[in-house]
């Protein structure tokens, strides 16, 4: 996911543009978790967290988004202690080995060819973090996807076209990555981009904030 934090346009309001309403933090340094929240029309603050994402020895890959997604959230709290606060981590899953991002085109190219022709699953790990009364909702969203038998110079021409090092597996699903698969089975297509929305908009009106309201 990307590094770079920018402040969200829409956070100008206090309260999330809700009158009396409690501000909302996403937790989150990452470009594509902010474009995905941004579809929901609330606006929110986004915060970059500050947590060691190495996975704990022993620890399955579905453990781990979890665990990483509540403890983004946490480490902002105290800064934003009246806010409601996103947290957001994938883990890919390929046959219990995590898969994380390549970061370097070298190792996006041995990782896009170990891949190839299998199914992975891409955990993603969800909260709704209550800073007030440090209450939380988890959740961790599953994405089955089954990668089509590519060559080595399909992958070169994909990492050539598509900067997606900084994601998952490097993947971007929401643009060329598609041609990497043959199949994506879900029950919310955003969790493979990094923020399961439609969960979170249950999570949301669980605590009365409504994006159609």
């Amino acid at each position: 996911m990307s590094t770079k934090t920018t402040q969200n346009a829409a956070t100008a309001e206090p309260g999330g543009g809700r009158p009396g309403a409690r501000p909302l933090v996403l937790a989150s340094s990452s470009v594509y978790r902010r474009e995905l929240l941004q579809r929901l029309h609330l606006p929110f603050t986004p915060v970059r967290p500050d947590v060691d994402e190495t996975p704990l020895p022993g620890e399955r890959p579905r453990e781990t988004a979890l665990r990483l997604a509540e403890a983004k959230a946490r480490s902002v709290m105290a800064r934003h202690g009246d806010a409601f606060i996103i947290g957001s981590d994938q883990v890919a899953d390929a046959d219990g080995e995590p898969i994380g991002k390549p970061e370097t085109a070298e190792r996006a190219r041995a990782m896009l060819l170990r891949l190839s022709g299998r199914t992975v699953v891409f955990h993603t790990g969800l909260v709704l973090l209550d800073a007030h009364r440090s209450e939380c909702q988890t959740a961790v969203v599953d994405v089955r996807s089954t990668f089509r038998t590519v060559s080595a110079s399909e992958i070169d021409r994909y990492l050539e076209r598509e900067a997606a090092l900084d994601c998952a597996g490097g993947v971007k699903i929401e643009a060329l990555g598609i041609a990497l698969f043959s199949a994506v089975e879900s029950d919310d297509p955003t969790a493979l981009i990094g923020l399961p929305l439609i969960r979170l908009i249950d999570m949301l009106h669980a605590v009365g904030i409504r994006p159609l309201g």
